[in-house]
């Protein structure tokens, strides 16, 4: 592996020893000496220099919160996202089984009503219009809700008098039949249906996907599993067949399904097992649904329905299981969106870990919360207290704005609340939900510093005073990633023996209009010592 050198920049190296610096040697896939003029002596003859041309160069950029089995494969199937109405939606699907085989499955994701003017969800009849034929499964967006038509009900044997699986919902008309809406693990009972992908189609769509996120800034992320559903292993057998053939140009922490704990311990896997391109992941669990289709745990009801959602995972097994984990070495990560959620969960936290019970393998990482979308302070204070970690998105504010007020009222001041969680000493790692939203670190920093939509609504920001300083923003796709997975020594900053995962974006986005983060690319990614983006 032979040496790099960059020199003439502006190097934010989150690292107060290496303060200033203006160039970095890189050696061996480490960050060989990071400071002045002096590296270029320590980079040894034969380097390649790249002159930076007075560019920012920041350090690798994680998303700790990527499902990225559902986005590789997710590419290969309808695009939703931005459908501006029922209609469009109909002619994207009319088009897809134009071009399909006969019978086969159309598969698509993202749509979101709350982006039409009908503002309605809407019901298999509208997809038997233009797929009589097809069996047809779209996820809308935040993956808790799907529609389908006719033809995918048959073929899951969900009709009338259908009851609901359990931690999911089937929704019914006045008269008992099935509409098309599926919640949550109801869903399942489709996706079981629809025919699996080989390992190798599998891998092919993994490979793809790299210099995708390469070319936004990514240097890695934190694959996230969806509850009961199957691609835990076949991820993981393909994520390990990667890495043995040296192909991934991201570092991957991959997670578990929590279904499959009792497994894991059996088998003596740890957080944190593997190397610098693979490590064992969290066990991923589910305390509730989502705020946009009502599923999400709540204190008190909907503005605008009557309900407060449903836990997906009784407490008492979340308890039980991060009891058996942090005993076995194995950290967990929760999904939880709902205030109720947030609090019932931050209470499981104290009961274990304060408790202080023994663990032969501590868990290398701590204990996290995905999403903390609506919590109280008190509530906050204690998962400080414990040390439990938030894993949080930036673009989900700017794409919930226009569905949070009308469906929590007043309490929208508890929402997304970033400026409380680094002020009560939250560790905190900021990531995209991809497929969600747009996986592009940048469009996450300019919703972070700014809590504005894109086209710069509302003016003030969305709840101003949750906003973050940018170095903060940068630092929670950085830092906080390495440290939510206990990897800080080795990757986060650009500091002397490091892994050498960097981004030079095209602008500098400490001086530039808060506005303009939105648009910057990056002009340069090295993962490991390795150029493997450059636009110079």
């Amino acid at each position: 592996m032979g040496s790099l050198l960059l020199v003439n920049g502006q190097i934010h190296t989150q690292d107060p020893a290496c303060a200033g610096a203006t160039a970095v040697a890189i050696r061996d896939g480490r960050f060989l000496a990071v400071g002045g003029d002096e590296v270029r002596a320590a980079a040894g003859p034969g380097a390649r220099v790249i002159d930076l041309g007075g560019r920012r160069v920041l350090p690798g950029l994680t998303d700790a919160h990527f499902h990225y089995y559902d986005w590789a494969l997710g590419r290969q199937r309808v695009s939703l996202t931005g459908v501006p109405s029922l209609a469009d939606l109909q002619a994207r699907v009319a088009a897809a089984v134009r071009a399909a085989a006969p019978g086969a499955w159309i598969l698509g994701l993202n749509w979101n009503e709350n982006e039409w003017s009908e503002r309605r969800l809407p019901a298999r009849d509208a997809l038997d219009q233009v797929a009589p034929d097809h069996p047809v499964l779209l996820w809308r967006t935040g993956l808790h809700l799907a529609l389908v038509n006719s033809e995918a009900l048959r073929r899951a044997g969900i009709g009338p008098g259908h009851t609901d699986p359990p931690m999911g919902v089937i929704d019914k008309d006045a008269a008992g039949r099935p509409t098309g809406i599926l919640r949550d693990l109801a869903i399942n009972l489709v996706t079981a249906r629809v025919p699996d992908r080989s390992d190798t189609e599998v891998a092919r769509a993994f490979q793809d996907g790299f210099g995708i996120l390469n070319r936004i800034g990514l240097t890695g992320i934190q694959d996230q599993r969806l509850m009961g559903a199957p691609e835990g292993a076949q991820a993981f057998r393909v994520w390990q067949a990667l890495r043995a053939e040296g192909a991934s140009t991201l570092r991957v922490w991959m997670n578990l399904p929590g279904e499959r704990l009792e497994e894991a311990i059996a088998l003596g896997l740890r957080t944190g097992m593997g190397d610098d391109c693979l490590r064992v992941g969290h066990c991923k669990y589910f305390a509730d649904g989502a705020q946009g289709v009502h599923s999400a745990w709540m204190l008190e009801p909907y503005a605008d329905e009557p309900t407060t959602g449903l836990p997906l995972t009784p407490m008492d097994a979340i308890e039980d299981a991060l009891r058996k984990a942090n005993a076995a070495g194995l950290a967990i990560s929760v999904h939880a969106i709902g205030d109720r959620a947030n609090r019932e969960l931050s209470l499981v936290f104290q009961r274990v870990l304060e408790q202080g019970l023994p663990s032969q393998v501590p868990p290398l990482a701590p204990h996290r919360i995905e999403h903390m979308q609506l919590i109280h302070p008190e509530d906050l204070a204690r998962v400080s207290r414990l040390g439990v970690a938030s894993s949080v998105q930036p673009m989900s504010v700017t794409d919930d704005i226009p569905m949070m007020a009308p469906t929590i009222g007043p309490r929208t001041c508890f929402a997304h609340a970033w400026r409380s969680m680094l002020d009560a000493g939250v560790l905190l790692a900021f990531g995209s939900d991809c497929p969600v939203s747009d996986p592009n670190p940048f469009k996450g920093i300019h919703a972070a510093v700014t809590r504005r939509r894109a086209n710069g609504s509302p003016r003030e920001g969305w709840h101003p005073e949750q906003r973050i300083t940018l170095e903060e923003a940068v630092w929670a796709y950085s830092m906080g990633p390495a440290k939510v997975t206990g990897r800080d020594r080795n990757q986060g900053s650009i500091s002397p023996g490091k892994l050498a995962d960097l981004v030079v974006p095209d602008q500098d986005i400490l001086t530039i209009d808060p506005m303009a983060i939105q648009e910057v690319k990056p002009a340069l990614t090295v993962f490991g010592g390795q150029v493997v983006f450059e636009a110079m």
